[in-house]
């Protein structure tokens, strides 16, 4: 992390690398403060630190200053709960959090300002051989796992970059998820310019985007999904999109026919990664799924793909070194994702997560083609489909709608059950309730199985 600041810092140490709530700060600022962060974590004997702060240009300049000296940072979830950051502290062995949050009291963790960390000292121009770095999992399916890896392979892809001077990227991640990592390393690596709104919520950045006429945008497909709303309904004339990736949850065909439609002109691609594998690319062809010639594998490649099982497996060269508490895995091991997949022509659809599967009576549905067929239903803003207990057959498939502004819930659901009524019948929805917003984490629609009484 640390060179993409100084190469950017070199070419114009002026320009702004990071607008937040606290303030413009260009590379060049951004280089010193990292500069004087790492000579603390050194002089402090620092070499693993847990980061628990919502000012984006403070996480940066930690992660480029534990890049500096080889001091593992991790970024924990900006507004964690005290009692929570106990939890990871004891299971990750972080004995340092560094914070500029004043609410966290006496912890089972040391809990050091960044302001105690700055050192003024000599600049470090040599880089430490190993610099590793951990990315926690969402935790969606059950406890945050610890992802280790290393800065060296996280930016190699970045050695050739090119100038994105100009470019006004939104942050619309968290800084502990690993879509945000990437973002980041993006944005900085290319000298383009970062938005980071203190609330991630489509609702909340609406004015950030005029203001400062965003042109880049990576989000879930759920934020997408809010965000085309909140636009449409806004005063303002639509920005001037120039780049729009989706990532985080499988992209489908209708969103990006309507992303198309709403900026033709902007260049639309969808990313698939994971804490584990890194990213495999983008696609960009408009179609949702992923190209089936993936599956082909050619010596070399930084990325493979393959089908065991109906679920999708890599092999990527940006590939963690291991989860916490173990031993370095190999390099160039293959990784199941937990998704299912099914090849349908020359693509690779998407058919949702292994945790995510609905049992009817013994026939599996898979929840993710029934929430396309749901969200293309006019007047239907989002989607969650999921399993509900049923005494019957077990579980039943039930469906959370969240309804577009005007529309009228009898005969929104009324059209939810006609747009399900070709499919087998354990597919169909036995419940469907118009609700205002849907269960999500991190921008992430949450769906698993809910009980009878919800």
């Amino acid at each position: 992390m640390i060179e993409l600041l100084r190469r950017a810092a070199d070419r114009d140490p002026e320009a702004v690398a990071v607008i937040a709530e606290s303030g413009t700060w260009t590379y060049g600022r951004l280089a010193e403060e990292a500069q004087a962060l790492a000579c603390g974590l050194s002089a402090a004997g620092i070499d693993r630190f847990a980061v628990v702060s919502n000012d984006i240009p403070l996480v940066v300049a930690l992660l480029a200053a534990g890049s500096l000296v080889g001091a593992e940072a991790c970024t924990y979830a900006p507004d964690i709960s005290p009692e929570e950051m106990d939890r990871q502290t004891a299971t990750f062995g972080h004995d340092v959090v560094v914070s500029d949050r004043t609410d966290l009291g006496e912890r089972k963790a040391t809990v050091v300002p960044a302001s105690e960390l700055r050192t003024a000292g000599t600049a470090i121009d040599v880089l430490p051989e190993r610099r590793p770095l951990m990315v926690l999992t969402t935790g969606s399916t059950g406890r945050p796992k610890g992802v280790r890896h290393d800065w060296t392979r996280q930016l190699a892809r970045m050695a050739n970059a090119r100038d994105g001077a100009g470019q006004v990227w939104l942050l619309a991640y968290g800084p502990q998820q690993f879509a945000g990592l990437q973002v980041l390393i993006h944005v900085l690596g290319t000298g383009a310019t970062l938005v980071a709104p203190s609330i991630r919520r489509p609702q909340a950045v609406v004015d950030l985007i005029h203001d400062h006429r965003v042109t880049h945008i990576s989000a879930t497909p759920t934020f997408w999904r809010f965000m085309l709303a909140e636009l449409r309904a806004d005063e303002h004339p639509l920005p001037e999109l120039v780049q729009i990736t989706l990532g985080g949850e499988a992209a489908p065909g209708g969103l990006l026919e309507e992303l198309h439609e709403t900026w033709p002109d902007a260049r639309i691609s969808h990313i698939y990664a994971g804490s584990e594998f890194g990213s495999t690319g983008s696609v960009r062809d408009g179609v949702d799924g992923l190209p089936a010639s993936l599956l082909e594998e050619h010596e070399g490649a930084e990325v493979s793909l393959r089908i065991v099982d109906e679920e999708l497996w890599v092999r990527s060269s940006s590939g963690m070194l291991g989860y916490y508490g173990e031993d370095d895995r190999p390099a160039g091991e293959w990784w199941p994702t937990g998704d299912l997949v099914e090849v349908v022509g020359d693509r690779i659809e998407f058919r949702g997560r292994k945790t995510d599967v609905i049992n009817v009576g013994g026939v599996k549905v898979h929840p993710l083609p029934v929430e396309n067929r749901i969200t293309a239903v006019p007047g239907v803003r989002a989607a969650r489909v999921y399993g509900r207990a049923n005494a019957l057959v077990g579980t039943v498939v039930a469906v959370d709608v969240v309804p577009a502004s005007g529309a009228d819930e009898q005969a929104l659901k009324a059209a939810v059950r006609s747009a399900c009524a070709d499919l087998p019948r354990p597919w169909q929805p036995r419940s469907v309730r118009v609700v205002p917003e849907l269960a999500m984490k991190e921008n992430k629609v949450l769906r698993g199985a809910a009980d009878s009484g919800s």
